[in-house]
């Protein structure tokens, strides 16, 4: 069923835009309202030797508003900037949890909130090592971000996916992800 762009109009801009987008299609004319922030890069650093996971626990906003936790699990992303994807992901693990990373295993680009979000975040996987923990991650100084850093076993961050505790999509995308290509880390 095809649907024609017929007009976009800017309601509010700020951290986020929202659009008023009118389309037609077989039943007539119709509004839909758009998030827009731009495309975003979230990276799980793992180290297959000790068989343990990167994540940051900080607070998002929707979330406390929503009843949810006051801090959410998630793997390393922000905001694709002056870059491409991958370079986002590298420079989000140093920032948030102060690793370096330097092979990029691509798991896809998905569109995270179709349904009312224009954001496509890519996600990959990437290998680390002891060694390449060379600062204490965190954030950003002045980005009020709150990150906490916490490297998990990856037999216990399996164990708070079947118990339905990881809350955080992409996040959840990724280890998954990570299980199907590499079972034998999670023993």
């Amino acid at each position: 069923m095809a649907v024609e762009l017929r007009k976009v109009e800017t309601v509010y801009q700020g951290y986020v835009t929202l659009l008023a987008a009118t389309f037609s299609g077989p039943d007539g004319t119709f509004t839909r309202e758009i998030e827009h922030h731009g495309r975003a890069a979230c990276v799980l650093p793992y180290d297959p030797v000790r068989r343990t996971a990167l994540l940051v626990n900080l607070p998002r906003a929707p979330v406390i508003w929503s009843g949810g936790p006051q801090e959410l699990l998630e793997a390393p992303a922000g905001m694709v900037e002056d870059e491409d994807p991958e370079e986002t992901a590298v420079r989000e693990a140093l920032e948030e949890c102060g690793v370096e990373l330097a092979r990029l295993e691509p798991v896809g680009s998905p569109f995270s909130s179709p349904g009312v979000s224009s954001e496509r975040i890519d996600l990959f996987l990437a290998a680390y090592s002891a060694a390449d923990r060379v600062a204490a991650g965190g954030g950003v100084a002045g980005e009020h971000e709150l990150i906490a850093v916490q490297e998990i076993p990856l037999s216990l961050l399996w164990a708070q996916v079947e118990q339905r505790k990881v809350e955080d999509l992409k996040s959840l995308a990724l280890i998954l992800a990570l299980r199907v290509r590499r079972p034998e880390l999670f023993e």
